[in-house]
């Protein structure tokens, strides 16, 4: 089968779908990497795949712009005589899934989240609602990240049981990212109890909260640092501006680490992972990354981010939008020992073991690639 991968960045193929193409391919069909170019089209080619743009603002609102992005996707997709589509993110879910509509491809989406339309519920969220629902006819299957969006999709009609899986995120790869008890690297800090908040610097992202608990915490106790790493993304009207996040730096509240493509080290010289998220997240890839890692987690108890976390045992649960409530659970953090540490960290690794491998996600679609070329045939 001709697969094409699709989303609304290359950095999200690179970072969070690049195993999956690798076993695609491996499985004999041909594989290809559909998004806007932003530079990690080029590593995505060295990594292996064909890549072909697929041009889209990612904030774009005017309809006579959007509707030539989607006719243009709908005939790349015919040209390329691409048999299925598997798309990510809100916007690369519509618009793949209105694209298949027109050029007559199936696709199997990957509900990765629902974003910050469906926060504040507005007409807007009506409207999206009514693109999902028409995107999601070409899909004789639809991926969820969790069982909150499962719901929900289910409630409103926007698609059929039939079509429903619940998978554990995006999985997390087990072998690249290791056991490391002690906070270890370059970056780490032996007479500091270290707080990484790993994401987009989104205010969504909880980075307010996170800044307001930290400032709390600098006044009670001196052997503790926040560091924030993540994009700054400037198209985006959530995000926070680069000024903001040098203010905060002269305040000495955080370190700014910039942004990576391996966020290994830097879990590594962390003792606590904190996502206070209030997005509506699919499933976190930096929380399962981190619990991979063996280090306790602190996120909120909210859609996606609670299903990473075994409250108590394998991190700490916090009330969204709330950064005193944040700074009860990261002081409770700060105030354990490093062996009752290692203890939640490990606990959280068992956890990715047993339900986010990302083997389980691949052997899914692997499954699911494989009945529908069975079905294809069968058609011919």
């Amino acid at each position: 089968m001709r697969i094409a991968i699709l989303s609304n960045t290359g950095w999200y193929l690179y970072n969070f779908r690049l195993g999956l193409m690798k076993a695609i391919k491996s499985n004999n069909h041909q594989v290809i990497a559909i998004s806007p170019r932003d530079g990690y089209e080029k590593k995505n080619e060295i990594a292996g795949f064909r890549h072909l743009e697929f041009k889209v603002s990612a904030n774009g609102l005017n309809p006579f712009r959007e509707l030539h992005s989607l006719l243009r996707l709908a005939s790349l997709l015919r040209r390329e005589r691409i048999d299925l589509v598997l798309s990510n993110t809100p916007k690369g879910n519509i618009y793949a899934g209105l694209a298949t509509l027109l050029a007559e491809n199936r696709i199997v989406p990957n509900i990765s989240g629902l974003g910050r339309i469906f926060i504040r519920p507005s007409p807007l969220t009506h409207l999206v609602k009514w693109l999902y629902r028409l995107s999601m006819l070409q899909a004789p299957y639809v991926f969820f990240q969790n069982k909150d969006d499962l719901e929900f999709f289910l409630e409103n009609k926007l698609v059929k049981p039939s079509q429903a899986i619940l998978v554990p995120g995006s999985g997390v790869d087990l072998i690249r990212f290791k056991i490391t008890l002690r906070a270890t690297g370059p970056s780490a800090s032996p007479d500091c109890i270290t707080f990484l908040l790993l994401a987009r610097l989104l205010w969504e992202k909880g980075v307010g909260e996170y800044i307001d608990a930290a400032r709390h915490l600098k006044k009670r106790h001196k052997n503790v640092r926040f560091l924030l790493l993540g994009q700054l993304d400037v198209t985006n009207p959530a995000a926070i501006p680069q000024a903001k996040i040098e203010q905060w730096q002269s305040e000495g509240i955080i370190d700014y680490l910039g942004k990576t493509d391996d966020v290994r080290p830097y879990i590594e010289a962390a003792d606590c992972i904190v996502l206070p998220s209030y997005y509506r997240e699919g499933t976190p890839r930096s929380l399962l990354e981190a619990a991979a890692s063996a280090k306790p987690i602190i996120t909120t108890n909210s859609i996606g981010c609670r299903d990473t976390v075994e409250n108590g045992v394998t991190g700490l649960l916090c009330e969204p939008r709330n950064a005193e409530d944040l700074a009860d659970k990261m002081e409770k953090m700060l105030m354990m020992s490093e062996d009752q540490r290692q203890i939640m960290g490990l606990k959280g690794r068992v956890k990715m073991e047993q339900e986010f491998d990302e083997r389980i996600v691949i052997e899914k679609y692997l499954t699911i690639i494989n009945e529908l070329n069975r079905s294809e045939y069968r058609s011919k």
